[in-house]
């Protein structure tokens, strides 16, 4: 079969895109791993619009609930695979999946998203969403009036600070080296805020704490001195690997490996093959706005398809 589109990912923007399909009648495949993308693992999600607090499994469940409620027999649903190639064929796109299944399709839609840089430090691992995050919009409100840490100095990192600044006792941020890679004139606002400390020049040792997080083990650089900041909670921000090597053949790709799109459209490069989310060069990574940008590519597909 020759489908009109196969979505890749099944977070909120490919979940979206595949209620828009479902409602134009393209004949779709969504492919992903699981619903929910990376959000499927936070606690307490406060910044999905319309719903003031949510698990990141309740959103998983309703986001394939709600494709499901429209999808008929218009959008096919594989569960449990990922795209490992993508190939340019005659009138279209041929797909791989790592469960040796071989798609053709007229359009993509890549919604792959992205997987967040872990830190890799003895009790970083364990540690992991009982104190330690990934995601300051997901849990940051719950360490209100309490002495937090962000580990990163690019703009996430920064930002990150900002946010946590209006809630928590302090913050304390920690650079691995001696300058920020931040625009300098957030830098400047950011650190002129008496909350907030900063350390440079710092590696992590350890994460301390038994059952819940209790602090940071840092080393000096430059010294080799080792000491611990007491912290309630880690909000880590040193980068995001892309989902992007399977279509890294056909796409260009900006320095981080991310879908370069046109932000009026969401195309890529490859007439045919559109993104949306955290593949994508776009200037934020939200899942609200992951839905938005998805909606929109799907609106430009429908389009593409039935002008051709």
């Amino acid at each position: 079969m020759l489908y009109d589109l196969i979505i890749i990912g099944g977070g909120p923007g490919g979940a979206a895109a595949a209620i828009y399909a479902a409602r134009k009648q393209l004949r779709t495949l969504l492919v992903t791993s699981d619903f929910g993308g990376q959000s499927i693992v936070s606690e307490d999600i406060q910044n999905w619009i319309g719903t003031p607090t949510i698990t990141g499994a309740d959103l998983a469940k309703n986001l394939k609930n709600h494709v499901l409620t429209y999808a008929g027999a218009i959008v096919e649903i594989q569960e449990e695979q990922k795209v490992i190639s993508v190939e340019k064929i005659e009138g279209g796109f041929s797909i791989k999946t790592d469960g040796d299944n071989t798609y053709t399709t007229k359009t993509i839609l890549s919604c792959a998203g992205s997987s967040r840089r872990k830190l890799t430090v003895p009790g970083a691992e364990r540690l992991e969403h009982k104190g330690l995050t990934y995601c300051a919009s997901c849990d940051g409100p719950m360490f209100s009036n309490m002495d937090v840490a962000v580990i990163g100095g690019g703009n996430a990192g920064i930002e990150t600070v900002a946010q946590l600044l209006a809630y928590t006792k302090s913050v304390t941020l920690i650079n691995r080296s001696e300058t920020f890679r931040a625009d300098e004139i957030t830098v400047k606002k950011v650190l002129s805020n008496p909350k907030i400390t900063v350390i440079k020049n710092a590696d992590i040792a350890e994460i301390t704490g038994e059952k819940f997080v209790e602090g940071i083990k840092i080393k000096d650089k430059k010294t080799g001195e080792e000491k611990i900041v007491k912290v309630a909670g880690i909000f880590v921000e040193i980068g995001q690997i892309p989902n992007t090597n399977f279509i890294k053949n056909l796409v260009d790709l900006d320095e981080y490996g991310r879908v370069k799109i046109d932000p009026w459209t969401q195309s890529s490069s490859t007439v045919g093959i559109w993104a949306a989310g955290d593949c994508t060069n776009a200037l934020y990574h939200q899942n609200n706005i992951a839905v938005g940008d998805a909606i929109k590519a799907a609106e430009n597909i429908y389009l593409y398809l039935h002008t051709k």
